[in-house]
């Protein structure tokens, strides 16, 4: 039987010659992977403070005009509205190739977004950019009820926004207006032929909600109306 042979000094230093030069290599292979993951952060960083030349800058050199960030899954389009950089916005929307109905991970568009934040404008701009206004789900006038913004409600009605267009547990546009409380944004849905008899995936109305929640003025709106179309 052969004995195993013990390791000396001059094996050791060429493993450790082996290792420092694999680590040498990582390192190689790793920068251009490091210097795109610092630019991406660079490119954010412009985006969220609505630096309109660095962005540009940045998309000219191949920036994916799409591109999409780690926190929440959104597009750097759904960035600058959230960070309110609307210069980078209107730049970010004139691109041929921007994306209007890409998604966030929790299945927010643009125009969701944009009709959740209250902004008039950037709603304006969307649906002139050809943003879809009907969606199966939830859809932007969920998120314009809930918030209230009747400007924005109007707005997407003028549109052909669904008035009943029901999420996947069938609440609909007014049931989110009422159950946010917004008096007036329930006023106009109502005004504009929401059916307030409908209900959802459990058997509510909007009445319903209003009585849980005790907005005894929105109760009686919705009595008068049912009480109407009764």
């Amino acid at each position: 039987m052969i004995a195993p042979r013990l390791f000396n000094l001059d094996d050791w230093r060429t493993i450790s010659r082996a290792g420092a030069l694999a680590s040498v290599l990582s390192v190689i292979l790793l920068l251009p992977i490091l210097a795109h993951a610092e630019a991406y952060d660079d490119f954010l960083f412009a985006v969220r403070f609505n630096n309109a030349p660095v962005v540009k800058e940045f998309l000219r050199k191949g920036m994916d005009v799409n591109s999409v960030e780690g926190v929440r899954g959104e597009t750097i389009l759904m960035l600058a509205l959230r960070e309110n950089s609307m210069t980078v916005f209107d730049q970010l929307l004139k691109a041929d190739d921007i994306k209007l109905e890409a998604r966030a991970v929790n299945g927010d568009t643009a125009l969701m977004l944009a009709c959740f934040l209250g902004n008039t404008e950037a709603v304006k701009k969307l649906i002139a950019a050809g943003a879809e206004i009907n969606q199966v789900g939830w859809a932007p006038l969920h998120y314009a009820a809930a918030k209230g913004n009747t400007d924005i409600i109007a707005l997407l009605l003028e549109h052909f926004a669904y008035i009943d267009t029901e999420s996947p547990n069938k609440t609909t546009p007014l049931m989110m207006a009422v159950r946010s409380g917004k008096l007036e944004a329930v006023s106009l849905l109502l005004e504009e032929g929401a059916d307030p008899h409908l209900k959802n995936t459990l058997g509510l109305t909007a009445l319903d909600f209003a009585e849980e929640i005790e907005q005894r003025e929105i109760a009686a709106l919705l009595q008068q109306k049912m009480q109407i179309k009764n």
